[in-house]
């Protein structure tokens, strides 16, 4: 039996990342955030595609092009589908394109707010060190050493001082710990000396998801 927890945590933003413009309403830089809707015009065999976005702080909506111009015969069936109904997954997707975002404006507001599942994938559950594997579907603005800070219920200078020590190990090397997490990053804790380990495996692994993988059940 292995002496190690494996768990994965998937991370998900609370909110959708804000494109930061100059409001003519407001007279200055305001965050806009997307509304849930998308416009769509149909000219002959052409069409148009915008997502709507609002001013937080006025609600003067921006469109932000998402298709210009192109014959609805070219586009996936798939993504007209989604455009003509309205799909919310599709516009969530559009919503979280860091990459189509910054070709409209280079300073984006996203938020520190994510919901993190802890589920356990295997291991012992008298485990003295931990792996966890992070799912991160879409991009999030939380630097890595606040999200483990928060999650595991240490101050930041401890996940300092664990990573010092080598006590705690992060895929990617180098300042990984002052990066957003990426999607399939991976972050090893070594807690066999630490006299606490034990409450921050539980944390890491959710009580509930521990108490359920000691008991032989899946979750």
């Amino acid at each position: 039996m292995s002496d190690r927890l494996s768990v994965r945590w998937t991370i998900v933003p609370r909110d959708c990342p804000r494109p930061v413009f100059a409001c003519p309403t407001c007279g200055g830089d305001r965050p806009f955030h997307q509304s849930g809707k998308l416009r769509l015009n149909a000219n002959g065999k052409r069409l148009d595609a915008w997502l709507i976005y609002k001013c937080d702080d006025c609600d003067r909506t921006w469109n932000r092009p998402i298709y210009e111009r192109r014959l609805a015969a070219e586009l996936p069936p798939d993504d007209l589908a989604a455009l003509r109904s309205g799909d919310p997954a599709f516009i969530r997707r559009l919503a979280f394109d860091l990459a189509a975002l910054r070709r409209k404006t280079p300073v984006i507001a996203q938020s520190e707010e994510v919901g993190v599942e802890k589920v356990v994938t295997g291991g012992s559950a008298h485990a003295t060190d931990i792996e966890i594997t992070l799912a991160v579907p879409y991009p999030v603005g939380l630097r890595l050493d606040r999200l483990l800070a928060a999650e595991l219920g240490l101050a930041r200078s401890r996940i300092v001082a664990l990573a010092g020590e080598g006590q705690l190990v992060v895929g990617g090397g180098g300042n990984a710990l002052k990066r957003p997490p990426r999607d399939g990053q991976s972050v090893h804790l070594d807690l066999a000396d630490a006299s606490d380990g034990r409450g921050i495996i539980d944390a890491a692994g959710g009580t509930a998801n521990c108490a359920a993988h000691m008991n032989g059940q899946t979750t």
